[in-house]
């Protein structure tokens, strides 16, 4: 067991190096830096974002602008500690905006087919019990094109025996107060979610939490 995660490490290693030097589509040609992401390789919990913004395309890490700091206070809230998880978004690479370079936009459908592979991916090699969705963008590639943040967010729902939280991404509710309070509740619901999780210790038991899913 210990030399298979060993080999999935390594090719969660040179995965990111493959995504360091991607030009799947041509956000590479405006990048300072692609971003696949960081934390435990073997994390049992994943956040996944929509894509880098200025800080992180600087850095080349994922949240490390004022998102990333709200994040990490977030993060205390469910017990968690950045260190533990990994973290990492849908696209790899800063989307700017054409009229406005220095502000980001969201991410083209070619862009998403682009990177889901290297996501996919990801998830594979580090095997998460719990993914939590940042945003809609987050929410549609890995969940369900047809839902809302707004209608989901901190409702669990298993998918291939991952657990799925969304919630909301930290930036919106930087730019809408009313979100900081409502992502703070998440985040003790996401911690209550994370300890049933972690006491599963046999696929009934994730059955049971599929039934729950909208009620907790």
């Amino acid at each position: 067991m210990k030399d298979e995660r060993n080999e999935a490490i390594e090719a969660l290693m040179q995965l990111h190096s493959q995504i360091l030097e991607c030009r799947r589509c041509p956000l590479w040609k405006t990048r300072t830096n692609a971003v696949p992401g960081e934390g435990r390789l073997d994390a049992k919990i994943m956040f996944v974002g929509e894509g880098p913004g200025n800080q992180e395309d600087r850095q080349g890490r994922p949240f490390v602008g004022p998102a990333g700091r709200f994040l990490n206070e977030l993060l205390g809230i469910a017990g968690l500690r950045r260190e533990d998880v990994f973290i990492t978004n849908v696209l790899k690479c800063r989307p700017p905006d054409p009229l406005n370079p220095e502000k980001v936009r969201k991410p083209t459908t070619d862009e998403v087919e682009a990177c889901r592979d290297y996501l996919i991916a990801q998830i594979a090699l580090i095997k998460p019990k719990v993914i939590c969705l940042l945003g809609d963008t987050a929410l549609k590639v890995l969940l369900d094109r047809s839902m809302s943040i707004s209608k989901v967010h901190a409702h669990p729902f298993v998918k291939s025996g991952i657990v799925y939280v969304p919630l909301y991404h930290p930036a919106a509710a930087l730019h809408k107060e009313s979100l900081k309070d409502v992502l703070k509740q998440d985040m003790l619901k996401l911690r209550e979610i994370i300890d049933m999780v972690m006491q599963a210790e046999t696929d009934a038991t994730h059955v049971g939490i599929e039934k729950q899913a909208t009620s907790i």
